[in-house]
């Protein structure tokens, strides 16, 4: 892959991939994103009525994701994070998220995820484990309730495989009663196919340069 850091506006990197003209995460902020999307609006939500939460993230990319989750909840995390196309150390030591991100352990949270073994659920703090695996979810046997997924892929018009409604509709089904499903993308045609795998929809104020995101509930 031909892959470029770039410094977004909340002074974060993101990665810029040329092959589908797409960023990992917002040029506006990817620490901003993640944060607004993934932990303010799905990770407080669902701490509110569980002690222990599995969480499902279609699209591990950099692992910002993960080192939030991991750095700001209050309960026990059971995360898993799925990549078909995992990054290299060499663009992995180049990010700048151990400064960007302030907190005092920041930096060896974010080394220790990334320097855990892939295919195994391993522990980086007391509270948060990680399974790393390297697939599609297309692929991905979902063996566990998951809680909280974080939906974090590549835009349709990037990838429309995946956003398929079949892949709604698998997540959907191995959701636990209540579950919460978040993602930065807002376009009509999603939310009306998440809507019909199952899903509540709500349409949310979205982060820095986006006006919405999408938040689905399981009842």
């Amino acid at each position: 892959m031909d892959l470029k850091l770039i410094i977004s506006k909340d002074g974060s990197h993101t990665i810029y991939r040329k092959d589908i003209e797409e960023t990992y995460h917002s040029r506006h902020g990817a620490i901003q994103e993640a944060q607004h999307v993934f932990i303010d609006m799905g990770l407080k939500e669902v701490e509110n009525s569980k002690n222990e939460i599995n969480i499902l993230e279609v699209g591990f990319g950099t692992g910002l994701n993960a080192l939030l989750t991991c750095l700001y909840s209050k309960s026990k995390i059971n995360y898993i994070g799925l990549e078909a196309l995992p990054l290299n150390n060499r663009v992995l030591d180049g990010l700048n998220y151990d400064t960007t991100v302030i907190e005092d352990n920041s930096q060896e949270i974010f080394k220790n995820i990334h320097s855990a073994p892939w295919e195994v659920q391993y522990p980086i703090t007391s509270l948060f484990s990680i399974k790393k695996v390297e697939t599609k979810i297309q692929e991905f046997e979902i063996t566990q309730p998951i809680d909280l997924v974080y939906y974090d892929a590549f835009g349709p018009n990037s990838q429309a495989e995946m956003w398929d409604i079949s892949i709604f509709e698998k997540i959907y089904k191995a959701m636990s009663s209540s579950g919460v499903f978040v993602t930065y993308c807002a376009k009509g045609q999603v939310r009306r196919d998440l809507t019909s795998a199952g899903f509540v929809m709500e349409r949310l104020e979205g982060p820095p340069g986006k006006r919405e995101m999408l938040r689905g509930r399981k009842l």
